[in-house]
């Protein structure tokens, strides 16, 4: 068929034309149309404020080792955990929400540096540094999370250890659990309140420890 029959052939049958152009250009304005913006993706580290007085002299001689902590399922990875208030047997994860570092790096390193500055030991490092270390501290993070809600809050729970080396004797063992309001829904407002529960737990095991 030549080009001037099939013009001849669509004008004959506008019936058919009109709609198909139509739908064309429906969908050529849908393309070309304003799309929704993509979710950014947001990282949060955490940042333990430092202890506000501590000794002069440190209470352990020696070093003392920070292992890695553990966890287990949703709460060992990078995006952040959250509950609705009510429902608080129902974990979830966001999706454009994440930790800088899994939480097991993010909780290890914050507690070396609050040793360190609460003088607990006369070095303090982690497990990567494989130290000849006198002591070791273990912990594991039982919830780490935001609770969505009537009382927006986090909740931070740990079970931190003080062990006597070379044999891993537990000198010290306790489970810590910490609630802080954080005063809205905001995930920034979580980890903030996050880091308040951690300083909490942190200023009483190094309390625990040194009596």
């Amino acid at each position: 068929m030549s080009l001037s029959d099939s013009i001849e052939t669509l004008i004959r049958r506008p019936r058919t034309l009109v709609p198909a152009l139509l739908l064309a250009g429906a969908l050529l304005a849908a393309c070309g149309g304003p799309q929704a913006p993509v979710p950014e993706d947001h990282y949060y580290r955490l940042k333990v404020a430092a202890p506000k007085t501590s000794p002069a002299q440190p209470h352990f001689k020696g070093t003392l080792v920070v292992q890695r902590m553990v966890a287990d399922g949703v709460i060992a990875g990078r995006p952040i955990v959250y509950s609705e208030g009510g429902k608080e047997l129902e974990v979830l994860e966001y999706h454009y929400h994440f930790w800088t570092e899994p939480p097991i790096m993010l909780l290890m390193d914050q507690l070396v540096s609050y040793l360190r500055a609460a003088n607990i030991a006369e070095t303090v490092v982690t497990a990567e540094i494989r130290s000849d270390a006198d002591y070791s501290v273990s912990g594991k993070i039982k919830r780490l999370e935001q609770v969505r809600g009537g009382d927006p809050r986090s909740i931070v729970e740990l079970e931190l250890a003080l062990l006597k080396r070379p044999d891993d004797k537990v000198i010290f063992i306790r489970n810590y659990i910490e609630e802080v309001s954080a005063g809205g829904e905001d995930v920034a407002s979580a980890v903030k309140a996050m880091n308040a529960a951690l300083g909490r737990i942190y200023a009483k095991f190094a309390a625990d420890i040194s009596k």
